[in-house]
């Protein structure tokens, strides 16, 4: 439930991918064409039938796991919010989450009961959308719920409703904004598009607007927008064609079409240019260069998402090349394109190194659009950007639902150009490109009519809320006389149809083998996409730091794809984008891994890649500081985010000074030990913990033992450990602090204070972690679980309030947090104290309805839970960290069937809240009196790195 903010909508990425196929990249013969579109078609084959009520039916049929995607998307968001009602679109989206005239409850709840996953709704400039991923003999509950939010709502949404969820929505509002950079967009918008165009107010709307908003208003507002002739049902997965026809005519037939309304009517916004500066509380300044450019579905936009991957999509593109690596004045660049229906907006960012003039990266920024103007692309920059492009799309289609998903393509072709194959239209535009078409779509567009905003390091600048007129009354026309309703048949008397049975858990087959150089291999195959996945688990981590610099184990993994073999930094990424890989290498707390994703036609040649990445890095003095400087801005926003800040602070408070895990969890470590480190220090590490003895290789993917292993000895088979193997130290336990204590880190003018309380738990490994687990999620795991509910959707003090616990070989940190708005930072603190409180010492203890609902949760969504190859590749790698065994997935769904409520009763007391450690990041000015006056322990007051600060006067 949140405005969308996705840098790439799913159907124009999976357009691109669906128009270049698996094809060549070359412009085709015409014969080759035709193949190519055949291709396209089969990427995300569908039919399609409209019910007499106007409802649009997309289906699609993918049988891999036994699940539907279930995908309603109307066509309605801010756009269509007339002067004095911005937000309305969000509002009522977040309003439909609150229960229906037959369902008068959370939405989530008969959802969280049969394992629904990807569950969620957004709503963005020109639609609002609602999806999840069923058991396939859920698919009547998914319906139902659906149908029933559409054709029976306004009777449950009442005054308490829209108060309740008006506060919501206004601290979602609160926590985008208190974010570094947070009113960037509403700045930017405002400027690129003029007042009276839809896309100039933003998408969750003005406090003014929200407040004004009557009972009366919104039920209008759903009355005008929501009717099933304003919407696109798309179907997904485990379905065909009959069933569906058959289930939509059954549940959503009955309901009446809406009214006529005519549409928005606008373009793209030609202005002159325009330049504004902002100051916040930021580390570094940030430059946005925007342009309103042509509407979603033009060759043109196609032609300009081209072309932003050349200018600034990756290490290769040439605002990365000059301002990251050559001249090295800017630690991050990127350019991208957000396309929307009526006008999209192509966006250049630069983060500025301290120190450097914003103005001079401003100018760079303008040299190097104008020379790729004037001169066009090169041959080999349009086909590796045509390369990458195709890549990320293969592996996106291996998901039916979800962000990005194909049913999330499928809808927003349908409701952005009334085509729901749109993608088959960027087949042409994408592999016809030539430079020079790339070239005119740049002149024709990134002309002089931009807005450049800079936001500088400095007081907060709050933007104000631009003046709220009173609203022209909201007449609505008549329906279309041409839509009937059918009779649906549907007896919603007896509440929402749950099914009694659900599909069996089905994981992968784990094989084994044993490379040369002492390297376990297990495989799971996956032929879902033509891509296959590794993973080289290593030991070492967070942990290994100790003894260290903090921070050598994540800055010598990061290193690894930074120049390898006889390939510098640059000509690495060069050679991966030709392949269509993806690379990369990280740590986590107790261990390390090197990932390569290469698509199954280069197979081969990605592994080559992949073993000079972990066998020879160069670790070059120049990529060194180049890195480094950008690694400590990156540390700078740690620090500036809240919640960034908290997690800085929290864990050497709950470990002690000297522990393993006594770091920031980011393992980014700190300003002085990342400036200290040398080559020496890297090379060290990667000789002793990124070695082949003792390491775990994962392959997940279209491939078998017999084709991977040859071509696996051929690249790592003679590998050989470059030092004797240390054994990885035992982490040592820890006492809880004797008292509870309140940490206070100051954010000036801060909006929300984000609120965080810690403790230790035992180990991953510890027999009781299931237990723990399931207890954790009845306390605050789910979105129906007692912290959200209190603090979101009772109080309405903030957007969400959830716990977790992090996986570790030691002593687990376990953690509740919650941002809310600033005036409520002390009762608020209370209400999380209260929760924990009463839960862990039985005053309040699990029920068998919130037991039964965590053990349904959990069961049920198995079967969807590993659609992915990532997915099954996540599994894995915890039964290599943890050392479980093969069945472990099966082992823990038994586990999970057979726990009592008195076992999650008694998993609930390794709690105490007598020895939290509370953690709160905000306005000092507002909220340290009133924290104080709580009395949950002694308050202390530190800066960002939890060193002791002056307390606000």
């Amino acid at each position: 439930m949140t405005v969308s903010r996705r840098p790439r909508p799913a159907a124009l990425v999976l357009a691109i991918a669906a128009s270049l196929g698996l094809a060549a990249l070359a412009p085709p013969p015409a014969k080759a064409k035709d193949a190519a579109a055949g291709a396209a078609q089969a990427l995300i084959p569908y039919e399609e039938f409209t019910l007499p009520n106007g409802l649009r039916v997309v289906v699609h049929t993918d049988r891999k796991a036994p699940i539907v995607a279930v995908n309603v998307w109307y066509h309605v968001g801010s756009k269509d919010e007339p002067a004095g009602r911005s937000g309305f679109a969000h509002l009522f989206e977040h309003l439909m989450f609150n229960g229906s005239e037959n369902h008068p409850g959370e939405y989530f709840e008969p959802f969280e009961l049969v394992g629904a996953t990807d569950m969620n709704g957004t709503t963005w400039l020109d639609r609002t959308n609602y999806f999840q991923n069923v058991p396939t003999t859920a698919l009547d509950l998914a319906l139902w719920m659906e149908s029933d939010r559409m054709g029976h709502l306004l009777g449950a949404i009442d005054q308490k409703t829209l108060d309740e969820q008006r506060g919501v929505v206004q601290n979602e509002k609160r926590q985008g904004e208190n974010q570094p950079y947070g009113q960037a967009d509403d700045e930017i918008y405002r400027a690129l598009y003029p007042k009276g165009h839809p896309y100039h107010h933003s998408t969750i709307g003005s406090m003014n607007d929200l407040n004004a908003a009557s009972l009366e208003d919104v039920k209008q507002w759903f009355r005008a927008w929501y009717g099933p002739n304003n919407a696109v049902l798309v179907l997904a997965g485990d379905i065909d064609l009959a069933t569906a026809r058959e289930k939509a005519a059954r549940y959503f037939g009955g309901i009446p079409a809406g009214p006529a309304l005519p549409r928005v009517q606008a373009g793209p916004a030609r202005r002159d240019a325009t330049r504004a500066t902002m100051t916040d509380k930021v580390p570094q300044a940030r430059i946005y260069r925007a342009w309103s450019v042509d509407r979603y579905g033009s060759t043109d936009l196609e032609y300009l998402t081209v072309l932003a991957r050349v200018l600034g999509g990756s290490k290769s593109s040439r605002l990365d090349r000059r301002l990251v690596f050559d001249e090295k004045l800017a630690d991050k660049v990127s350019a991208y394109v957000q396309p929307f229906e009526l006008a999209s907006t192509f966006y250049v960012s630069a983060d500025v190194k301290q120190g450097v003039d914003p103005a001079r990266v401003e100018a760079i920024i303008g040299e190097e659009i104008a020379r790729l103007l004037a001169e066009g692309p090169t041959a080999a920059e349009l086909q590796q950007a045509q390369t990458v492009l195709k890549a990320q799309v293969v592996r996106g289609v291996e998901r039916i639902g979800g962000f990005g998903g194909k049913a999330d393509a499928l809808a927003e072709c349908a409701v952005y150009t009334g085509n729901p194959g749109c993608y088959r239209d960027s087949l042409a535009a994408i592999e016809r490109a030539t430079a020079s078409d790339l070239q005119r779509a740049g002149r024709a567009w990134l002309g002089d009519g931009s807005h450049t905003l800079v936001v500088l390091p400095g007081e907060r600048t709050v933007l104000e809320e631009e003046p709220s007129p009173t609203p022209a009354p909201f007449d609505l026309p008549r329906p279309d006389a041409k839509y009937a309703t059918t009779d649906g048949k549907v007896d919603r008397s007896g509440g929402v149809p749950m099914p009694e049975r659900f599909p069996d858990l089905k994981f992968p087959a784990l094989e084994r083998a044993t490379l040369s150089n002492g390297t376990a291999v297990i495989l799971a195959r996956r032929d879902a996409v033509p891509v296959v996945q590794f993973s080289y688990e290593f030991k070492g981590g967070f942990a290994a730091d100790r003894g260290r610099k903090l921070g050598t184990s994540s800055f010598t993994m990061a290193m690894l794809d930074e120049g390898a073999g006889e390939l510098d930094a640059l000509g690495f990424a060069n050679r991966a984008e030709s392949l269509g890989a993806s690379l990369a290498a990280g740590a986590s707390l107790d261990g390390a891994n090197a990932s390569l994703s290469a698509l199954k036609e280069n197979l081969d040649a990605s592994l080559g890649l992949y073993a000079d990445m972990l066998r020879r890095p160069r670790f070059e003095q120049k990529e060194i500081d180049r890195v480094r400087a950008t690694w400590l801005a990156g540390i700078a926003q740690e620090k500036a985010r809240p919640n960034g800040a908290a997690q800085r602070v929290l864990p050497p408070l709950l470990y002690g000074e000297g522990h393993p895990y006594a770091i920031p969890f980011s393992g980014s470590g700190t300003e002085a030990s990342i400036a200290a480190l040398t080559r020496d220090d890297l090379a060290a590490f990667h000789r002793q913990w990124v070695r082949p003895d003792g390491a775990t290789l994962i392959v997940v993917g279209d491939t078998t033992l017999a084709e991977v292993v040859p071509l696996l000895e051929k690249h790592f088979g003679d590998w050989k450990a470059g030092a004797p193997a240390i054994a990885a130290e035992a982490i040592p336990a820890v006492q809880r602090p004797a008292r509870p204590a309140v940490y206070l880190i100051d954010q000036p003018g801060a909006v929300q204070a984000t609120l965080l309380a810690g403790q230790v738990v035992p180990s991953t490994k510890d027999p009781g972690s299931i237990r723990f687990d399931v207890a954790n999620s009845v306390l605050g795991g789910e979105f129906s679980s007692r912290l959200n509910m209190n603090l979101r959707e009772d109080k309405h003090w903030a957007y969400g309030a959830y716990s977790f616990a992090s996986g570790a070989l030691g002593q687990r940190p376990w953690m509740a947090f919650a941002p809310v708005q600033i005036d409520r930072t002390a009762e608020s603190l209370a209400e999380l104290d209260r929760e924990v409180r009463q839960y862990a010492s039985g005053k309040a203890p699990p029920s068998a309805a919130e037991v039964a609902k965590i053990q349904a949760t959990e069961i049920r969504s198995l079967p969807g839970a590993y659609e992915t190859g990532r997915a099954v590749m996540g599994a894995i790698g915890g039964i290599v960290r943890y050392d479980r065994p093969d069945d472990y997935v099966v082992r823990r769904k038994a586990e999970i069937e057979s726990l009592t409520v008195d076992q999650v009763k008694q998993a609930a007391t390794a709690l105490d809240p007598d020895r939290l450690v509370w953690v709160v990041v905000g306005d000092l000015k507002q909220v340290e009196q009133p924290v104080r006056a709580l009395g949950l322990g002694e308050v202390r007051v530190v800066d960002a790195d939890g060193r002791p600060a002056a307390a606000a006067e």
